[in-house]
């Protein structure tokens, strides 16, 4: 287990997790962390997103210490756990935090990065993995995010992409809002940030997200139906298409292998330096 010592001296320890003294509202709805730990071991979103994720990093950093915030159920944590980096995960929900040490995550702290109390310039490289769409001052986030960070600190982050795709399982997710790559990149330079590379990634999925979630929205239909039904049906292995999406995922994580850019997709992936 990592001395978390260095970091912060804010935490409290109990069944091998860590907690906060203090708790603070979230906008993503806890319970959804016990729904999506069911999914995301047979979902080709969660599973493709978690490989450009870690073969970025591999390409491009080299500190072996990572946090992963806002980290869910570690789903993340543990693709880089299993890469030999040694990782944190910092969740507020609860129910993710159990869920992450079922799957085996060594280093997990129950908290918001505001409670954590870490200290300033002494994170080596951390991630916000589909987190800052759920902040309602995105620019201040990404501003604390860089005054933790030790100097030549690395930030990774994904985001969904594209405002024209907004539906209400945005509204459902919590989610203030969805990025072009370029405002993605633009507010992360405003934060004192330096990119180092970034991509969209799942080129193919804005046109069934427009499809099947924004006009339905946008004409009032299904509105009973839950953000996690949809990705449950979307996001399965066991799709139809699963033998060409295989195919498809398989050629963009060559293009993020090399360094390439995906000019199209439904999220946004960056690699960011602390100036």
């Amino acid at each position: 287990m990592l001395n978390l010592s260095k970091y912060t001296n804010n935490l409290i320890e109990k069944d091998s997790i860590f907690f906060s003294e203090h708790n603070s509202e979230i906008s993503y709805p806890e319970e959804e962390n016990e729904d999506y730990y069911s999914l995301e071991d047979n979902s080709f979103w969660f599973s493709h997103r978690n490989n450009c994720i870690i073969e970025t990093y591999i390409k491009n950093c080299t500190s072996t210490t990572f946090f992963d915030i806002g980290g869910g159920n570690g789903f993340v944590t543990r693709g880089f756990q299993n890469s030999g980096i040694e990782t944190v995960l910092l969740e507020p929900g609860l129910k993710g935090c159990l869920n992450a040490k079922k799957r085996g995550i060594v280093n997990v702290i129950c908290s918001t990065l505001e409670n954590a109390g870490f200290e300033q310039d002494s994170i080596p490289s951390l991630g916000v993995f589909d987190v800052v769409e759920h902040i309602e001052n995105d620019l201040e986030f990404l501003k604390s995010l860089h005054l933790y960070l030790e100097k030549d600190g690395k930030l990774m982050l994904t985001v969904p992409s594209f405002n024209f795709l907004w539906s209400k399982d945005d509204v459902a997710a919590g989610h203030f809002r969805r990025y072009k790559l370029k405002e993605i990149e633009n507010i992360l330079k405003k934060a004192g940030f330096e990119i180092t590379y970034s991509t969209y990634i799942f080129s193919v999925l804005p046109i069934p997200v427009f499809i099947f979630r924004t006009i339905p929205t946008l004409l009032g239909l299904n509105k009973n139906k839950n953000v996690f039904e949809s990705h449950n049906k979307n996001h399965s292995k066991k799709s139809i298409f699963e033998k060409i999406l295989n195919k498809i995922w398989a050629l963009e994580l060559m293009r993020v292998k090399s360094g390439k850019r995906i000019l199209f997709g439904g999220s946004c992936l960056v690699l960011a330096k602390k100036k």
